[in-house]
């Protein structure tokens, strides 16, 4: 007798879909060949135009997409679940992710030399009210969008077609946040930017153990939320067997937040800086905008250090390259999985889509980055402004959930076997 089970699907703003089994597809080899193909080219390409570091960070962010992918390792969906039903599997698996990033940032920044001999710094932002509600917006635009900035990436490698109309407009409201942000950062209030290790005398070492504290404490929280509201459990995502399980995925939460806590010291030691994804987005929007015949040189935005950036071309941009490879990574794992298709746009997804890529592009400029270089690189970097950034993204993800059905986007329920 044949039994259905409900499982993950890709596309995230899907309710759980029944198959048959929990087994994959075949590797769609034309499109591995193709993927693979396209990074042997831009590898050779930077090697030759660029720093040798910018192809370390091709390589780094081919295997964050592939892990982004395969674990399916959101952000949106971990925030959504947990406000929705209770459910804090993945909220947990990013404290684990956090545990492991501020164990190895720790030493990283005390030390503070990259592999090249370049000067290392955290992400650490001011508090004011720039961030606020910039995290407000971009919480709401995740769950609108479909996918927070890492997911959009990783969407977009996998075939997702409406994640490219979140994309687009993610750009776009990335690139008016930049014109509007001398406004919020200079005339509205904000406090110093405060660090758990430099602004309170407690060091790395003090800095580092009061955050695992913190990581426990949240994961203990979300462990009786849990169990108080009964929550339904995650639904499981195709898969295969054994050792090919590494290819052709799906992996296990806790080893895929392992993973990008280690690719995203690698790229602290790398480049100098944590990972980040949105300052490309302004970079590229800033770009055309220019090309249009906008002075975008003139924003207060592009004074200063980053005037160098928008003169100099996108390759030379160590998180355009990060991103450049997330997306060809993604591309090729769901190849492997024989997942790669384009999926159906709806005149309600697309909406959505509009909306949240807006907001998530306008929210992460005025917060000083995504779910990414905010929540994950300024939490690793031992920033306050990364626990905030979260608080208030977890409110917009509340206020969303209310929103998502008006777009004919599904929202986990207690009822559910499985969300």
């Amino acid at each position: 007798m044949t039994t259905t089970t409900r499982v993950q699907p890709v596309n995230d703003t899907r309710d759980p879909i029944l198959r048959d089994s929990l087994t994959l597809d075949s590797p769609q080899k034309v499109l591995i060949t193709a993927g693979s193909i396209a990074a042997l080219m831009m590898l050779i390409y930077l090697l030759v135009t660029q720093h040798l570091s910018q192809s370390l960070l091709l390589g780094i962010g081919l295997l964050l997409g592939y892990t982004l992918f395969h674990a399916r390792f959101g952000f949106t969906s971990a925030f959504r679940r947990l406000m929705a039903v209770g459910n804090g599997q993945a909220m947990r698996a990013h404290m684990l992710m956090l545990a492991v990033a501020v164990t190895l940032f720790a030493p990283i920044l005390a030390y503070g030399t990259t592999f090249f001999g370049g000067p290392v710094a955290g992400y650490v932002s001011p508090v004011g009210v720039s961030l606020l509600v910039g995290a407000f917006v971009f919480g709401i635009g995740m769950q609108l969008g479909g996918g927070c900035a890492s997911g959009t990436l990783y969407a977009v490698g996998g075939g997702r077609s409406v994640m490219f109309i979140t994309f687009i407009f993610f750009v776009i409201g990335a690139t008016i946040g930049a014109y509007h942000l001398p406004f919020w950062t200079e005339e509205m209030p904000a406090f110093e930017s405060f660090s758990l290790a430099t602004s309170t005398g407690l060091g790395y070492t003090g800095a580092w153990i009061v955050s695992l504290v913190l990581f426990g404490l949240i994961a203990w929280v979300t462990l009786v939320v849990e169990k108080k509201t009964d929550a339904p459990k995650m639904a499981p995502v195709p898969s295969a067997r054994g050792w090919k399980r590494i290819f052709r995925g799906s992996w296990p939460l806790f080893a895929a937040a392992i993973v990008l806590a280690l690719l995203n010291a690698l790229t602290l030691l790398t480049r100098g800086q944590p990972w980040g994804i949105t300052s490309a987005f302004t970079l590229w929007g800033s770009k055309i905008a220019n090309g249009l015949g906008v002075d975008v040189a003139s924003w207060g935005y592009w004074q200063g250090a980053n005037a160098a950036a928008l003169d100099a071309s996108i390759f030379a941009d160590s998180t355009t390259v990060l991103n450049i490879g997330i997306i060809i990574g993604a591309f090729i794992a769901s190849a492997a999985g024989g997942l790669f298709k384009f999926t159906q746009i709806t005149a309600g997804n697309f909406a959505a889509s509009v909306m949240g890529g807006l907001m998530m592009g306008y929210g992460a400029r005025l917060a000083f980055g995504c779910n990414i270089g905010a929540y994950f690189g300024g939490i690793a970097s031992f920033s306050l402004h990364g626990y905030i950034w979260g608080i208030l993204a977890m409110a917009g993800t509340f206020l969303a959930l209310y929103l998502r059905p008006l777009f004919g986007l599904s929202v986990p329920k207690s009822s559910d076997s499985v969300c």
